[in-house]
């Protein structure tokens, strides 16, 4: 085997990473300057005929993109849904790098692909879902969401005596996909992935928190014929909230009863590890009475970028979705194929760092990391919701927090804007925005298990701050 120098490179990596870890807590957490031209100014080098040495290459590499880095793991990144990083997800994840597994088959990856099979075991344990169900660790949520509704698409379409794998959707029976009003966006994509396109979709009203309403699911169903998906959420993208999962299941097992192959899936990308904590039991009865669940790893359970995971009640259809064989492949039933799970062939062994978070944290570890969001969550709502200057408008049952800033002017939506900006300016921390219900508001999203108050009470402050200024009161 030709050697190399691994030492002088994995010190170079290793010391800037280390710098970066440890300067996260005081380090602005948005880039002073993010200047495309200026990025791209300090990285565009020609491509010498003899080449770099590694170690200077990663050396370079870091010291030219430190000052341009986000600090998402840094504990005040409170934009879109984006986790932290846990530092057993970080050691297993250089390991994963360093062993550089391709992981579809045991046969090629054995050790890997074991430490994937009981953490897919672990999971569905922890949240609990049946025990026989399947897991694909796949690259995020969008792929989750599309991995179960493949498995949803050949389920329905197969009790109707019809193969997609096989014959495809020409000619297929019809198909009915029914979402919430507001449904996230990586269901639609799915959809459209899955050839089955949004003109296949009926959406149902939600009530003011965005959960789905029976009733309205109820009158959708009773016009639908033949094979049925519905999909539902485990925390929204914007409120947090959680459908009501038992009667979801009762309307579905009706549906079914009267002839109409029905699947219900559970969009949990926000909050389905939510079902791991005895304190949030009530806002997750009846999830297991459905039939599939997609998650991201690098969410709530803060595993390294990227990891998302895809469960199924029924394994059979799932592999069936998603199987490949070939002559030249080793694939042996005794063991379970990555590949079989997921869209990937070649592919990174990313439930690696699920498992090695999950033994850190243990049982009593996840609960709590739910729970300390969701407390955060409503401390960041308890402080701006009596400042005088915002109002919720959300219920804070999870990690999502939803702001109105209200402007004398009633341009409320300009003010989020301006708030949120000048916040990120400075560096305190970072707040996204969302239109939701047609109105602009900012969107805090409490996912990474390095926040504590403090970091809740200098982003208060910096908000509110940023408020008087833009209102002059």
């Amino acid at each position: 085997m030709r050697q190399s120098d691994w030492k002088s490179v994995l010190d170079a990596a290793a010391r800037a990473a280390l710098e970066h870890l440890e300067a996260l807590p005081d380090r602005p957490v948005l880039p002073a300057s993010a200047d495309h031209e200026a990025i791209r100014s300090v990285l565009d080098r020609p491509l010498t005929r003899e080449g770099v040495d590694a170690a200077r290459v990663v050396g370079e590499l870091a010291r030219d993109l430190e000052p341009y880095i986000t600090a998402q793991a840094g504990g005040r990144y409170f934009g879109f849904v984006v986790g932290g990083l846990h530092p057993a997800a970080l050691g297993a994840d250089v390991l994963v790098s360093a062993w550089d597994q391709n992981a579809p088959m045991f046969a090629g990856a054995p050790g890997v692909s074991v430490a994937e099979e009981l953490a897919a075991r672990w999971l569905v344990d922890l949240v609990g879902l049946p025990s026989q169900s399947s897991v694909g660790f796949v690259t995020g949520g969008q792929m989750a969401t599309f991995t179960c509704l493949a498995a949803a698409r050949h389920e329905v379409l197969r009790e109707v005596g019809w193969d997609v794998e096989a014959r495809g959707l020409p000619g297929a029976p019809p198909l009915t996909v029914v979402v919430k009003s507001g449904a996230h966006a990586t269901v639609l994509r799915a959809l459209r992935f899955l050839g089955l396109g949004e003109q296949a979709v009926v959406s149902v009203a939600c009530d003011d928190q965005d959960r789905i309403r029976p009733d309205a699911l109820q009158e959708a169903l009773a016009t639908i014929q033949g094979p049925t998906i519905v999909v539902v959420e485990c925390g929204n993208v914007n409120t947090g909230a959680f459908d009501d999962f038992d009667a979801v299941a009762d309307l579905a097992r009706a549906h079914r009863a009267a002839g109409h192959p029905t699947w219900v899936h559970v969009d949990g990308a926000v909050m389905l590890l939510a079902a791991a904590s005895p304190a949030m039991a009530d806002r997750v009865k009846g999830l297991d009475r459905l039939d599939s669940w997609s998650t991201d790893g690098h969410k709530l359970l803060n595993v390294a970028y990227d990891c998302g995971i895809a469960i199924s009640r029924n394994a059979a259809a799932h592999r069936a979705a998603m199987s490949v064989q070939a002559a030249y492949l080793e694939q042996d039933n005794a063991a379970r194929d990555p590949l079989d799970w997921g869209p990937d062939f070649s592919r990174r062994a990313r439930g690696v760092p699920v498992y090695a978070t999950l033994r850190s944290l243990g049982r009593q570890g996840v609960a709590e990391l739910v729970e300390r969001t969701t407390h955060l969550a409503r401390r960041f709502a308890d402080a701006l919701g009596g400042s005088g200057y915002a109002r919720i408008v959300n219920d804070v049952v999870s990690n999502q927090v939803l702001v109105r800033w209200e402007a004398p002017d009633g341009d409320h939506g300009r003010l989020a804007d301006t708030v949120m900006a000048g916040v990120r300016a400075e560096g305190t921390a970072f707040f996204t925005g969302t239109t939701y219900r047609g109105e602009r508001l900012m969107r805090i999203s409490v996912s990474d298990w390095a926040t504590d108050e403090d970091d809740v009470d200098r982003a208060v402050e910096a908000l509110l701050r940023h408020a008087r200024l833009a209102t002059g009161r």
